[in-house]
């Protein structure tokens, strides 16, 4: 793993633990320790955790944190993957996710796989995927507020009744509004999502763009638009809106009123997730992805399954089987 200098400092020189918020960990916690305590490696938490961290891992601010750490390693889910990434946007470092929750888009590891994807890790046996983020500001009545996401944010009201009602300006052109529940600013990485969810377009994760689709729209602007990555957005909430709720990532941020304006813009190589089997994980990402109603064959699907696990090492039965409608379940 390369090396970079923090504010003129000391070398980094910490691997850096993100772990879920409730989730048991524990496990993968110890194995980092018993791992890194071998090789000679400093392990490194935040304060945060502080409690649920083992005695002999020293924690510090946040700020502190980012500064020490030249790899960092997401013990969770996509969204402790995401919170990892968002902690390290000003001074991005290699992120290896461990899956310790369900889907998991952006996690690659498996507990069993832990040791092995921590030397390569350290040794710098690994691929780099850059994920682009978004960016905001939010002005208003308030100071003025800077969030990042890597999925997605999300404005909507917050109960059921009355109706979000936003206004749509493009590079300082206003270009058109939307009253409905809410608006889905996506990256591609999040076009999977809740963009996905409204009916939105699933986004190439190669592509440089950004997506806005409306959740459910009674009149305006009622279907997605896909922008380039220079193109600056800007949503402001009319003066018919209800108070617009700001969701980042699936959690909660900010509260916009009418007449506060939320400015958004794409930072194309915001992250570095560590790939160790990019085309394993491409490939799980595919069974993920048909999962969400994404139409693969039957044998399309059959072969996303690893050759030693079909029967007699070939396909071909299995797609005979599909062809006459009697396909494993």
């Amino acid at each position: 793993m390369s090396v970079e200098k923090a504010g003129g400092g000391a070398e980094p020189t910490a691997l850096g633990l993100v772990i879920h918020p409730s989730a048991d960990v524990g496990e993968s916690v110890r194995t980092i320790i018993d791992w890194a305590t071998a090789h000679s490696v400093p392990v490194l938490g935040r304060d945060q955790d502080v409690e649920r961290l083992p005695p002999e891992v020293d924690t510090v601010p946040d700020d502190q944190f980012r500064a020490q750490i030249k790899g960092l390693v997401s013990l969770g889910g996509d969204g402790t993957m995401l919170g990892a990434m968002r902690l390290v946007v000003d001074r991005p470092v290699p992120v290896l996710g461990v899956n310790h929750g369900n889907l998991g888009f952006l996690v690659e590891v498996t507990p069993a796989t832990l040791v092995d994807a921590l030397a390569r890790l350290v040794s710098g046996d690994y691929t780099i995927e850059t994920h682009g983020c978004l960016v905001a500001e939010s002005s208003g009545a308030r100071p003025l507020r800077t969030d990042v996401g890597f999925n997605d944010f999300i404005l909507a009201r917050h109960g059921r009744t009355g109706t979000v009602s936003i206004d749509l300006t493009l590079n300082d052109q206003q270009y058109g509004y939307y009253r409905g529940d809410a608006v889905v600013v996506a990256t591609p990485n999040g076009s999977t999502a809740y963009n996905y969810a409204a009916g939105g377009p699933i986004v190439s994760p190669s592509a440089a763009a950004i997506v806005i689709t409306p959740v459910a729209p009674m009149a305006g602007i009622n279907r997605s638009i896909v922008l380039g990555a220079g193109d600056r957005v800007s949503l402001h909430v009319a003066s018919d809106s209800v108070p617009v709720a700001v969701n980042v990532d699936g959690t909660a941020s900010t509260e916009l009123a009418p007449g506060d304006v939320l400015s958004i813009r794409l930072d194309e190589n915001a992250s570095q997730v560590v790939r160790l089997a990019a085309g394993t994980h491409s490939n799980r990402s595919r069974i993920k992805l048909s999962l969400l109603d994404l139409p693969l064959r039957r044998d399309q699907l059959l072969e996303l399954i690893p050759e030693s696990l079909r029967p007699n090492g070939s396909i071909q039965p299995m797609q005979d089987q599909a062809e006459a409608g009697d396909a494993p379940r």
